[in-house]
């Protein structure tokens, strides 16, 4: 395949032999003298090829400096295609976004970066600096605007700050920026080139960090970060207190970093708790002990000591941390508490063991009183006020009794609160009841409503049922209003798995603003009633609760009184 350069030469010899043939043509045919023009003809022949050498010359100097252009040219543009590749590559590896400020233009060009890093679609993103500093949060935008602009009279080469830069949806991030100025021959600042790194969770990771660090200077607690190994059975060395454990020990950090806190050991430490955390420190696991440690004045005060293992991604320990609390206070209340528990404890035995003897040695004398009283019955007394002397003593007698058989009650209560249950007919408990109660209810004629279809039995104690029944009875019919008739309703109810008693009356009732925490208290009493011992409500709810069941009250002065009683059924 022919070059160019000797295609070009050919077309010209062609050409020119074609024109001189032409005109040698025309002479011969107007001139005679044809040897001449012969002559003339073979010159220019030679003048062509001589001519035409020349120009291929020419030709083909200028196509080898084209082809040497050309190949410079192309292994420019290779390097130039290699480079933006790398650029783009680089772009993407780091997710920064890069931008090219012209300053004397106010030109800016941002890459893919500020639509992938920010949002910003490409028709949103303006091409001056103006657009750039809008997007600055206004708290950082005078400050950093006058760093860029001191930066770039300075004429230093590299330049960078932080600050906030708003997404297309309103929010905000923090970026790192760096920046590279371009000079012109002159010194003059020309062009500048940065990138902007997304440092958000940085930022926010370092914010974490310093309000943790916050929180372990200002902790009331002692807390220890240690090495993550040990050596020689001994607790691995310290590498940070807080201030609060300089306060608590007396060792300020640059005394006990490096060492290990068995210095803190003495002759009153718990070894077996000291035990228990060097195996949970060899296991690597979480551990929790109380021990008496010492200060540096070798002072005694008892610690809660934790020991908290850290592990990095790869679940290696790279650290323990230790919280430790003082509780020598704690373990003061605490000795303190046990000795009055003991105190309290001797004291109820105490008082158990005198309420036995006491209602033991007063029974036999009690009962040769009513027994004489008794006998004094069948004597026919002429002397009125003996006769009333003797009533009074008798009514007093017997009174002293029923306390006394409410006190035994209740102490067999408190003395034995585990007790049988079995399925008790409540209809059956209130016709004992009502038998007992006989002359009392004839004699005032309550209007009494019974309802227990809905619960007619109830898992409890029959004794304990029908004395609670017995005592609110008792106490309707007591403290009855002189005013109206006296109307008792006693209702039973099934509610989930609870039995729901109700006792209500139209009594005087009681004042539950002055007297609602005494209510169910010992020998409390709310009305001036002559037989009134206080024990009844006692009784009763003491033996509601030995029953596993609660009970509540509702009252209002001259309106009348509600019990509640609850128990699980």
């Amino acid at each position: 395949m022919k070059s160019k350069t000797l295609q070009i030469t050919l077309v010209y010899i062609i050409i020119s032999l074609f024109v001189a043939i032409v005109c040698h043509k025309l002479l011969i045919t107007h001139f005679s003298k044809t040897e001449y023009f012969f002559i003339f003809f073979l010159k220019d022949i030679f003048f062509i090829f001589t001519t035409a050498l020349f120009f291929k010359y020419i030709l083909s100097k200028n196509e080898k400096r084209n082809v040497a252009v050309f190949k410079k040219l192309k292994e420019t543009n290779e390097e130039i295609k290699e480079s933006n590749e790398k650029y783009d590559i680089v772009a993407k590896a780091t997710s920064d976004t890069i931008w090219d400020w012209k300053i004397q233009e106010d030109s800016i060009n941002w890459n893919k970066g500020i639509e992938s890093v920010f949002g910003y679609n490409p028709s949103e993103v303006g091409k001056t600096s103006k657009w750039w500093f809008d997007k600055i949060h206004p708290e950082d935008s005078i400050r950093m605007s006058i760093k860029l602009y001191s930066f770039i009279e300075q004429k230093t080469e590299k330049w960078q700050d932080q600050y906030r830069f708003r997404c297309a949806n309103g929010t905000y991030k923090y970026v790192l920026d760096r920046g590279f100025l371009l000079k012109d021959e002159n010194g003059r600042a020309i062009r500048m080139i940065g990138a902007i790194q997304d440092i958000t969770k940085q930022k926010e990771e370092e914010q974490r960090l310093k309000l943790l660090e916050t929180v372990i200077t200002q902790s009331k607690d002692s807390i220890l970060i240690t090495e993550a190994n040990s050596a020689n059975r001994r607790i691995p060395k310290i590498v940070y207190v807080n201030p609060a454990f300089s306060q608590m020990s007396g060792y300020m950090s640059n005394e006990i970093i490096g060492k290990s806190p068995n210095i803190f050991k003495g002759p009153k430490s718990d070894s077996e708790e000291l035990k228990k955390l060097l195996r949970a420190i060899k296991n690597e696991e979480e551990c929790l002990i109380e021990t008496i440690t010492y200060t540096k004045q070798n002072e005694e005060y008892w610690v809660r000591f934790s020991m908290i293992p850290i592990f990095n991604s790869e679940g290696v320990i790279t650290h323990w941390i230790s919280i430790q609390r003082d509780i020598t206070d704690e373990k003061k209340l605490e000795t303190e508490k046990e000795h009055l528990i003991r105190e309290l404890t001797q004291n109820n035995k105490d008082l158990k063991q005198f309420s036995y003897i006491t209602s033991h040695n007063l029974r036999a004398p009690l009962s040769n009183l009513i027994g004489l009283l008794n006998l004094i019955d069948d004597i026919p007394i002429d002397n009125p006020e003996l006769e009333e002397i003797l009533n009074g003593f008798t009514k007093s007698t017997h009174l002293l009794n029923e306390t006394i058989n409410d006190l035994v009650k209740v102490i067999i209560i408190k003395d034995n609160p585990s007790m049988q249950k079995e399925e008790v007919s409540l209809q059956e408990v209130f016709e004992n009841v009502f038998n007992q109660l006989s002359f009392q209810i004839e004699l005032h004629k309550p209007i009494i409503k019974l309802k227990f279809d809905k619960v007619p039995l109830l898992n409890t104690n029959k004794a304990y049922i029908e004395s609670i029944l017995l005592n609110l009875l008792t106490n309707s019919i007591k403290y009855k209003s002189e005013n109206r008739k006296l109307k008792i309703s006693i209702i039973a109810e099934q509610i989930d798995h609870k039995a729901i008693l109700t006792f209500k009356d139209n009594g005087i009732g009681i004042d539950l603003e002055r007297n609602r925490d005494k209510v169910f208290g010992l020998y409390q009493r709310f009305h001036n009633y002559p037989d009134s011992k206080g024990l009844g409500l006692y009784l009763v709810k003491s033996q509601v609760e030995t029953m596993g069941g609660t009970i509540s009250i509702e009252s209002e002065v001259n309106k009348g009184t509600t019990f509640t009683i609850t128990f699980k059924n």
